[in-house]
């Protein structure tokens, strides 16, 4: 089955949590626990409304959604609407980097290239707006992706997010060409 990635739309917001909450408990059960899955889908992982808006948030579809992920110029650098600890003041090309953000694949979909393929618009896009420089914060899952199309940073940071549960993350960013 052919898959279509294209700009997701604010009408797609329930399917597209369903999407990563799938994705998140099916993915991550090596490196987090059923308590910190849990607790990131309900106050960290999720849509952010920005990203869909801006028209920077990509869907990968096949018959029904099977990945998601986009990029952004605004200053938040994880968590979707639901997460606390946001700002969603512009960033400056010249002198920040843009931001990698809220990537999922469903499970049954996974290591297919459907992640590959949403990175590889973002960073076009980001990089035809005048970004030089990416940055994100990965699960743990997620470092692999990111290690193998030239990110770097290899030390977790902890948060706290829901009910004083700590999540591990790794910073990670990457300098792209000028076009």
């Amino acid at each position: 089955m052919s898959i279509i990635l294209r700009q997701a739309r604010l009408d797609e917001r329930v399917q597209i949590e369903r999407l990563i909450a799938a994705s998140a408990r099916g993915l991550s059960r090596a490196d987090y626990t059923d308590e910190q899955i849990e607790a990131a889908i309900a106050s960290v992982f999720g849509v952010d409304t920005d990203l869909i808006v801006d028209g920077t948030y990509f869907v990968a579809e096949a018959g029904m959604l099977v990945g998601c992920g986009g990029w952004s110029k605004r200053k938040t650098l994880f968590g979707g609407d639901r997460y606390s600890d946001r700002e969603s003041g512009y960033l400056d090309p010249n002198c920040d980097a843009a931001k990698i953000r809220a990537f999922f694949v469903h499970p049954g979909w996974a290591r297919q290239g459907i992640g590959r393929a949403i990175l590889q618009r973002c960073e076009l896009e980001a990089q035809a707006s005048g970004f030089r420089s990416l940055e994100l914060m990965a699960t743990l899952p997620g470092v692999k992706l990111y290690q193998a199309y030239g990110y770097a940073g290899s030390d977790r940071v902890a948060y706290t997010i829901g009910n004083g549960v700590s999540i591990e993350f790794v910073p990670m960013s990457k300098t792209i060409a000028q076009l």
